[in-house]
């Protein structure tokens, strides 16, 4: 077995970093617009 040469976790990892960058950018990106969500259910409400 070539340890130097084994490249059986790479693709994990690379994965587990496309995830987290996935991640990140989804909670980004509902951090910004929550206020305008929140403004938006909370008229709603009130005309309800």
């Amino acid at each position: 077995m070539d340890v130097l040469h084994d490249d059986s976790g790479q693709a994990l990892l690379e994965y587990a970093v496309i995830v987290m960058l996935v991640a990140l950018i989804c909670v980004t990106a509902l951090t910004s617009i929550g206020g305008t969500i929140n403004g938006f259910l909370s008229s709603v409400a009130t005309k309800v």
